[in-house]
């Protein structure tokens, strides 16, 4: 059968196998996204799939202070071995997700770490949106599931647009980073810190800044 691309980036995202592959997959499970990564780490085609299981208990706790100390972040980020924790590739990458951080502002680590009374609350918003625009109630419940995706893309670390790269969700870069490193990543936890922040205040857009300082 047919796939659409959609599905292709996100099952690439999820196993980092290539986009060849991931077709291919698709195809062979008829479309269905848990099948063809069964298919993929079958074949050993899941790079990232096959290293999830296996134990990074080192790595290192990133900080980094933006503006002159008007935002702060401080992110673990974790591998299987301290000598990989050492290298400028992996300390790169950390130091990369520290900045998509104070840029973005994101609330979680992934989608999972949202809390069901969130979840709901949004849910209700987009409901009650979809019906002030005269959807018909047949269809709205799939309409707030479809719109579900954009509160994760801003909420969720994993699936926000890389800030240097906004055709690569973080989610997708790990997975690069798990392939050519070759050792399990996790991006486990941080804090992000704002200057005067819940405070009444002019507000600033953090992700121009943080990319003006990038590109010098």
């Amino acid at each position: 059968m047919a796939v659409n691309a959609a599905s292709v980036k996100e099952l690439r995202e999820k196993t980092g196998a290539g986009m060849l592959d991931c077709k291919k997959a698709l195809e062979e499970a008829g479309g269905d996204l848990t099948k063809a990564s069964e298919i993929l780490r079958e074949k050993g085609l899941a790079a990232a799939a096959n290293k999830a299981g296996r134990i990074a208990t080192e790595g290192v706790v990133e900080s980094y202070i933006h503006g002159g100390g008007r935002v702060g972040v401080l992110v673990e980020v974790n591998c299987e071995t301290d000598f990989v924790a050492k290298t400028d590739q992996f300390r790169a990458f950390v130091r990369d997700i520290a900045m998509q951080i104070a840029a973005a502002n994101p609330t979680y680590v992934r989608r999972e770490e949202v809390p069901q009374e969130a979840l709901d609350k949004e849910r209700e918003i987009l409901k009650a949106q979809a019906l002030n625009e005269g959807k018909p109630a047949h269809i709205v419940d799939k309409m707030v599931e479809g719109r579900m995706s954009k509160y994760y893309e801003e909420f969720c670390l994993m699936e926000q647009s890389f800030i240097k790269d906004p055709d690569k969700t973080i989610s997708a870069l790990l997975n690069e980073k798990i392939s050519t490193i070759g050792e399990n990543i996790s991006i486990r936890r941080f804090a992000r810190f704002e200057l005067g922040e819940g405070l009444e205040k002019k507000q600033e857009n953090f992700a121009e800044e943080v990319m003006s300082q990038v590109k010098l």
